[in-house]
């Protein structure tokens, strides 16, 4: 039986779960490829740690140049994250004519277009599975799966970490830190979590969607991103009695003149299917001009199913090069030439509905001043609740609107701050109606 030689940077926590895979479902696999996937080298700085999976030791090095240079070694996996040393060992690989499998969004957001160039300029493939969604197949459905429809609207909830916090405020009226605290003790939050909690992880995931989903370059910069950190229990008490709950959204819609990314915070009908992806699952809700609405749902990170992700494409790969097909789907789905820059929207753009709350002294006259300022800027309110007092006296006001513009949001808003009788800065949460 052929092999194909697999060299494996980064034995962590997901290159693990792929040691795994490869060696508990050897059989399962090389049956549906009709070909090996034989592990050559295993490279890491920490060999002495144990990962749960036996290995030959023979297969270990701490020397990743040496199997980036190896001539026998047909695809290189990138597992180490981050940018340096990452890029240059891909670069050198695509180099050197071998394939590489990646699961680091963050530097395909940075590098991505570089990274791809190099691969279609030698004639290798770049696999990416495991870069968004864990073990759902994200990519491979944009690509392949839904290849004949204009991707009109996607919705994703992209990152483990802040939905489970999210959840859990809902869930047990819990303030951010303390669940914060209660996720890295569990192991759900890293040490360090602001790219999770800062929307940063789930914007680098929306960034490789929309190269896929619209054919256009890739730029991490254009997307709007607000996190989490600023969410509290008393704005989820107060939106869940107007039948919402709040994720964190990754949204973006092509309106055929231009598109919207954006990442933040997001009210959605609590009977809404999103809404009941809870806890460290993720899910990504496609509308398609043909296809209609469709979404697809699973864990989102975590040993075995990312490292499902990278064998699969690791198969994948492996399949064109028994069948001399390398190059056969483009590596963001588009052919070079259909890449083609798209205007995308600033958030001053936006027009949606909103969730707003005030914190005002208790006396006549404060809504009306508050009214009044949002009639100014043409911003009709659904909805209005005063609230009882809060510890420090004032009154929370809450307000639902019919759909605005975000500049006109913005600055009715900072008015309505200046006001004498508003004691904090007013809450500002986007609404996405639709079920």
């Amino acid at each position: 039986m052929k092999q194909i030689h697999i060299g494996l940077l980064g034995f962590g926590t997901v290159g693990s779960g792929m040691v795994k895979i490869l060696l508990e479902n050897r059989e399962v696999i090389e049956s549906r490829l009709g070909a090996s996937l034989a592990l050559k080298w295993i490279a890491d700085l920490d060999l002495e740690r144990d990962r749960g999976v036996a290995v030959d030791a023979s297969l270990l090095t701490t020397d990743a140049e040496m199997v980036v240079d190896d001539p026998e070694v047909d695809i290189v996996v990138e597992l180490v994250g981050g940018y340096e040393p990452a890029k240059s060992f891909i670069l050198k690989a695509i180099e050197n004519g071998k394939h590489v499998v990646t699961a680091n969004k963050a530097l395909l957001a940075a590098h991505g277009d570089e990274i791809f160039s190099a691969a279609s300029r030698k004639g290798v493939e770049v696999g990416f599975e495991a870069s968004v969604g864990g073990g759902i197949p994200l990519i491979r459905s944009l690509k392949e799966g839904l290849v004949a429809d204009r991707i009109e609207s996607l919705f994703g909830i992209l990152n483990g970490t802040a939905n489970y916090i999210l959840t859990k405020m809902t869930d047990q009226a819990k303030p951010f830190s303390k669940v914060l605290e209660e996720a890295q003790a569990l192991g759900y939050a890293e040490a360090d979590p602001t790219f999770d909690i800062e929307g940063i992880d789930t914007a680098h995931k929306l960034t490789i969607l929309l190269a896929i989903a619209y054919g256009v370059p890739i730029d991490s910069e254009a997307v709007y991103t607000e996190g989490i950190s600023k969410v509290t229990p008393l704005d989820i008490k107060f939106i869940k009695e107007f039948g919402y709950c709040i994720k964190l959204l990754a949204i973006s819609k092509d309106d055929g003149e231009a598109i919207e990314a954006r990442v933040h915070p997001t009210l959605i009908p609590d009977d809404s299917m999103l809404a009941n992806v809870n806890d460290a699952y993720n899910a990504l809700y496609i509308k398609g001009d043909a296809v209609g609405n469709v979404m697809l749902y699973g864990p989102g990170a975590g040993m075995m199913p990312t490292g499902s992700a990278v064998v699969s494409d690791l198969v994948d790969v492996a399949r064109n090069i028994l069948t001399d097909a390398v190059g056969r789907v483009p590596s963001v789905g588009y052919q070079p030439a259909g890449v083609k820059a798209r205007r995308i929207k600033s958030i001053e753009e936006l027009k949606t509905e909103y969730y707003f709350r005030v914190s005002a002294e208790d006396r006549p006259g404060v809504l009306s001043k508050i009214s009044g300022i949002l009639g100014k800027h043409q911003i009709s309110i659904k909805s209005v609740h005063q609230k009882g007092r809060d510890l420090v006296g004032a009154v929370p006001i809450v307000m639902i609107t019919h759909e605005a513009k975000e500049a006109a949001v913005r600055m009715a808003l900072s008015e309505i701050d200046q006001l004498d009788v508003v004691k904090d800065k007013s809450v500002l949460i986007r609404i996405e109606g639709w079920r």
